[in-house]
Formats: C-alpha cells, sequence, structure tokens
C-alpha cells in the first residue's frame, strides 16, 4: 500500500505562542484551502440534486414579470429560458451548481478563513470563532433573501424601462448569473457589521469613531450599494443601502455594550 508523505497528509504544527515561519504559513494556507475546495466540492454534489428546485426558484421573478406582458408582445407563450450555443445547457447547469456548493459551503469556508487568521489574534479575539462564523452565515442568508425579495422590482424596473418598444429574450446563462451575482452581492455587504465589531473588538477603532463617521459613512453606504449592484435600479439600492445603515447602528451599540 503507498504511503503519502506526512507533509502533505498533516498541517504543519504551530508553535505553542502561535508563531510560524513563512513556509509554515504557507502551508496552513494550502491546508485551509484544500479543505475549503473539498467543502465547494461536497456542497456542489448536493447543488447538483437540488439543481430543478432552485432553477424554478430563481425562475418564478422573472416568470411572474413575463405573465404581466401582453399576449401578442410575448416572443413564446410560455416562460421559459433560451440558449445560444450547443454547450449553453451543459454551462448553465455547471455553472449554477458551482455557485450552489459555494452557498452551502459557506459556513466551513468561512470557519478555514478564520482558522487561518488566528495566529495573530489574541486569546479574547479567538473566543469570537463560532459567534463570527454563526453571525456571518446568518448575514449572508439574510443578504441573499433580500437580493431575492428585490429581484421582482429590480426585474420589472429593467426590463420595463424601454417599455412597449421591446420585449424580454433571456438567455439562461446570463439571467442566472445576474441573479447569482445580485445574491452574492446583497450576501457580501450584509457582512458590513461583522467587520466593524471585529475592528471595534481588535481595538482598531471604537464606538465614538463610528459615531463622528456617521454622515460620511451613510453617504459612502450609498455610494457603495450603487455601485456593487449589478441592476443598478433605485429598488435594489435603497433593499442594500437601508439595511446597511441599521448595521452601522447596530454596531454602534454593540461597540459600547463591549466596552462596559
Amino acid at each position: 500500500m503507498r504511503v503519502i508523505p506526512e507533509r502533505l497528509r498533516r498541517r504543519p504544527r504551530r508553535d505553542p505562542e502561535g508563531s510560524m515561519t513563512l513556509v509554515e504559513h504557507l502551508e496552513e494556507l494550502r491546508y485551509r484551502l484544500i479543505i475549503a475546495v473539498v467543502a465547494i466540492a461536497v456542497g456542489a454534489v448536493v447543488g447538483w440534486a437540488l439543481f430543478d428546485r432552485v432553477a424554478d426558484l430563481l425562475l418564478d421573478p422573472y416568470c411572474d414579470y413575463y405573465e404581466s406582458i401582453p399576449f401578442d408582445r410575448r416572443p413564446t407563450p410560455e416562460c421559459t429560458l433560451f440558449f445560444s450555443e450547443a454547450l449553453g445547457a451543459v454551462l448553465l447547469k455547471l455553472k449554477l451548481v458551482g455557485y450552489l456548493g459555494l452557498f452551502i459551503a459557506l459556513p466551513v469556508v468561512l470557519y478555514q478563513l478564520w482558522a487561518f487568521v488566528v495566529p495573530g489574534l489574541t486569546k479574547r479575539e479567538r473566543r469570537l470563532a463560532i459567534p463570527f462564523v454563526v453571525s456571518s452565515v446568518l448575514l449572508f442568508a439574510l443578504g441573499a433573501l433580500f437580493a431575492y425579495w428585490s429581484l421582482p422590482r429590480a426585474l420589472g424596473f429593467l426590463l420595463g424601462f424601454a417599455g412597449p418598444v421591446a420585449s424580454p429574450l433571456l438567455t439562461g446563462d446570463r439571467f442566472f448569473s445576474f441573479v447569482v451575482l445580485l445574491a452574492f452581492a446583497f450576501g457580501l455587504s450584509f457582512e458590513f457589521p461583522i467587520a466593524l465589531v471585529f475592528l471595534q473588538a481588535a481595538g482598531v477603532i471604537g464606538p465614538e469613531q463610528l459615531r463622528g463617521w456617521r454622515r460620511t459613512a451613510i453617504l459612502l453606504i450609498f455610494v457603495f450599494a450603487a455601485v456593487i449592484t449589478p441592476s443598478g435600479d433605485p429598488y435594489t439600492l435603497l433593499a442594500m443601502a437601508v439595511p446597511m445603515v441599521l448595521f452601522y447602528e447596530a454596531a454602534i451599540i454593540v461597540g459600547r455594550l463591549m466596552n462596559r
């Protein structure tokens, strides 16, 4: 039986004080990346089984809009998506399954990210590992739900912008890419309070500083929402910016409680 070299099957041992050499940092990074990739691959297998249900769920907002189009203006009688090349259906399914794999594996990926930066943290900061992972996953999922909630309004604004002059004929690849990009944009933006709370816990900033930066922060939040949202419509912008402003205020309150 072939024996796998120990350096490939075991991650590097850390110094009791948490210090590591550059080579050890790189080996630790490789170890964490391998676990994250394996988790995403397992998530993709689950995503393959869920493909039909998820595709129907993502298609519902578009079909709701499609039903509002007068019958004589519809390119096809029924709501459907198209692909324009022989491999279009294959690429469509593989891409959506990959997105699902990343979403399903998100808790593992976030934990590996946290575990990689742990050597540079204090004991107090290391205790935040579980709250960090749990809150990050919940907020990302909440952001994805907000994206799905804003999707009908975004589609109604974008697809109906030209009025009766044009009717939509969407390809599946671009439609699902748009929806997933919107979900990831919301998910990442909803991680905003986690970053603020962590910076306060690490002593980099304080709640008083956040209070002083409030007006500038609100302006930057709206600019950020306008830039990161793929649709650029006002409904999606407000759906992202308003919760981020509320998260900013919540982070100030959490920072005060931590300093007591």
